[in-house]
């Protein structure tokens, strides 16, 4: 691979101006079709093999023309300080709003309060429903305006007037002041690392470069495979950082080779060869690790892995093509002034002792108490990890500034927390006998369930074969006691089953969610052993060593259990929750740990590549182990620390972020970055290492002649003759 990888560098060294504009164009392409494709389409909520989904398709199929899955709004009306909301021009107000907004477009019904009992025991608060004929994120611009305008005009009358619901709900947009925060934070980091305004701002226009394609290509295709905003900004979140890394890893590579003497065409051939060969194989490792999300069977969940795992492999593509026919472009300029005017042996001579090299020498002197502080230290991080529960927050994690928030408050204050989450009982009553006893009798047992407060009447369908029934929890949504109210209905439905003859399924938004909850915790044990076994196989081809792989998985798992008790701290428990403006604490996005597991296991090993085939490229090429150590230490301790600083800095843009997802994906990969570079690959990597000695590189015998030889480390491009030196005509820069 390394021979392929270094006579590709040396081609788009040498047709640095064709590989330019075939990008360009490329990048020109993709934006036009991004520009004349449809809007991408709402994030949807199919969870196929659910009993809630189960019900949702029933609904559709026996409520026809129902818009189960179309967008509502909740619009939540509390009466003036001492006054009732059902006092004559309070109540006015109410039936007004309701009655405008009845004939708006787009509106499937609008619910009066007062004619359907949804007012307050206590008389100051009322709510009504609203119901769209299309999802959230097709709702028109017209149709919200009428809701917001609505609103308004009962506040005019005096009242307060909030609105919840899927109505409102923005879509998670990409692009911002996010990325901005991220851009200025790597670019400070790379001028920082290489001393040059030149070489710094290769990576980042290569990695824009790389994003904006692979946004553009979501955004082309997104109406065809139902590609999500949501997808998009994930995407981005993820192929910014890794393009600006391998692009960080070749031109680091590329400087380490000019300093050695070679001319800057050669030097380009062997960044590619070398560091290009880790970066295919760092990137392989996160293809997997983000296809491998496709395994859980949940569609939101693999669209997000898929899209992202096109980013990466556009990063890489770039990386291998783009980076060194631009670095044909600056040639020796990519290094600072003042090393240009040295000579290569001087420079060379003054990069012997660095500070990766001190620092490899000192975990050498005690790679026993390195190795037990850090696994101490990560374990003590992971604890509340213990604690995590899962969940998918809803109104009540958004922030207190927005009108659906406080639609929450107001109506948990005036209802009770379980207003907010309403359970919806499906009765299937097909073949019994008498349909209305058979629901009623579904009625009765349900409201004797302990934590259900109220049990609307059963409301049939057109058929007369099939009940609706909404019961009320006393507990809110995100609540464990509402997890187990769910859990004890659905006990009941095989004895309503024998009684009635009747079919009884639990749906609505808080039974999605915990059925999304517990499949994703059922998949996280076999999710994580295919991504780990994976990974392990290929890490085994590229360090042709058995112990090297199985150290860098187990390293990640400290990493990212660590990560995971710090977003449980934060989010769940609440402990400088304030600082990153976490409005109101609860269960851990259920997505979230086995997305972050996917990502931050093939962003880990990046710097396991990376830092370890170069420490395996000295111990091939003779050095001992030790010594072999402080010479990959020496070359890539620094790039390393850059490449997790800008990751840590791109993804800690997304901190402050509304969408509570995003917010709760970028802390704990900013995290989970930062004690997996810092922590495990900068300092339990050498530590065991060097407790090891050579047997970290032992290899049977048979595994070994049965491995295809990929030659990461590039021992074919050290063993070739060096180019003539008529080939090596100086660039003209």
């Amino acid at each position: 691979m390394a021979t392929f990888l270094y006579r590709l560098g040396r081609w788009a060294f040498d047709r640095r101006k064709l590989v330019t504009l075939l990008w360009v164009a490329v990048l020109a392409v993709g934006g036009v079709l991004a520009a004349k494709a449809p809007a991408a389409p709402d994030d949807g909520f199919a969870m196929p093999g659910t009993e809630a989904q189960q019900a949702f398709d029933l609904m559709n199929e026996r409520f026809p023309g129902g818009h189960a899955d179309g967008a509502s709004a909740r619009i939540v009306f509390v009466a003036p300080d001492g006054q009732k909301i059902t006092a004559g021009p309070n109540q006015q107000a109410v039936e007004r709003t309701v009655a405008e907004l009845a004939h708006s477009e787009q509106v499937t019904n609008a619910v009066d309060p007062f004619q359907a009992h949804a007012v307050s025991q206590d008389g100051t608060t009322a709510y009504a429903t609203v119901s769209y004929s299309v999802k959230g994120g097709e709702l028109s611009d017209g149709a919200k305006t009428t809701l917001e305008q609505a609103a308004q005009h009962g506040r005019d009358a005096g009242l307060k007037v909030e609105i919840g619901g899927t109505a409102l709900m923005s879509k998670g947009e990409a692009g911002g002041s996010s990325e901005a925060i991220g851009m200025a934070l790597s670019a400070v980091v790379l001028v920082i690392t290489f001393g040059s305004l030149v070489a710094a701002g290769l990576p980042l226009l290569t990695a824009v470069v790389g994003v904006g394609l692979g946004m553009a290509m979501i955004t082309a295709l997104g109406s065809t495979l139902g590609l999500s905003a949501t997808t998009g900004t994930l995407a981005m979140m993820l192929g910014l950082a890794v393009g600006i890394d391998y692009a960080v890893f070749i031109v680091s590579r590329y400087r380490a080779e000019l300093a050695e003497g070679r001319a800057p065409r050669e030097a380009a051939g062997r960044a590619v060869g070398t560091a290009g060969s880790a970066v295919v194989f760092a990137g392989l490792t996160v293809v997997i690790a983000l296809a491998g999300l496709s395994v859980v069977g949940i569609p939101i969940l693999s669209k997000m892995g898929l899209a992202a795992a096109g980013t990466v492999v556009i990063a890489v593509l770039v990386a291998l093509t783009l980076v060194p026919a631009l670095l044909g472009f600056i040639g020796r300029r990519v290094l600072p002034r003042k090393v240009r005017k040295a000579s290569a042996t001087t420079d060379a001579r003054r990069s012997g002792e660095n500070g990766g090299a001190r620092w490899a020498r000192f975990v050498l002197r005690r790679p026993l108490l390195v190795l037990i502080g850090g696994v101490v230290g990560l374990g003590v991080l992971a604890a509340p990890a213990l604690d995590l529960r899962l969940g998918l927050p809803g109104d009540e994690a958004k922030p207190t500034s927005t009108t659906e928030r406080r639609a929450y408050d107001l109506l948990s204050d005036g209802f009770g927390p379980g207003f907010n989450g309403p359970l919806t009982v499906l009765v299937d009553t097909r073949g019994t006998p008498n349909p209305k006893a058979a629901a009623d009798k579904v009625v009765e047992t349900i409201h004797g369930v302990p934590g259900v407060v109220a049990v609307t009447p059963p409301v049939f369908n057109q058929a007369g074969d099939t009940a609706l029934v909404n019961a009320i929890p006393a507990t809110g949504p995100a609540d464990a006691a509402t997890t187990d109210l769910v859990k004890t209905i659905r006990g009941k439905a095989a004895g309503l089953k024998a009684d009635t003859g009747s079919t009884v399924l639990v749906t609505g938004t808080t039974a999605m969610n915990i059925d999304v909850s517990q499949k994703l915790s059922d998949a996280l044990p076999p999710y994580l052993a295919l991504v780990v076994g994976l990974a392990v196989v290929l890490l085994l081809l590229v360090f042709r060593s058995v112990l090297v792989p199985l150290k860098a998985a187990l390293g990640f798992l400290l990493s990212v259990a660590a990560a995971l008790g710090a977003v449980v701290a934060i989010f769940q428990w609440g402990w400088l929750a304030e600082l990153i403006g976490v409005d109101q604490t609860g269960p851990v996005m259920s997505m979230m740990p086995i997305f972050m597991i996917g990502v931050v296991f093939g962003l880990a090993m990046d710097y396991e590549v990376f830092l370890v085939t170069r420490i395996r490229e000295a111990y091939v090429h003779g050095e001992s182990p030790s010594e072999a150590i402080v010479t990959g230490f020496r070359h890539n301790a620094r790039v390393v620390t850059a490449a997790a600083l800008i990751m840590i800095a791109v993804f800690s843009g997304f901190i402050g972020m509304n969408e509570p997802m995003i917010k709760m994906m970028g802390l704990g990969l900013a995290a989970a970055v930062a004690f997996d570079a810092f922590v495990v690959r900068m300092a339990l990597v050498p530590a065991v290492l060097a407790l090891l000695g050579r047997r970290a590189w032992w290899l049977p015998k048979r595994l070994d002649k049965a491995l295809p030889d990929v030659d990461v480390e590039g021992a074919k491009l050290q063993a070739a003759d060096a180019e003539p030196a008529a080939e090596q005509q100086p660039v003209t820069v």
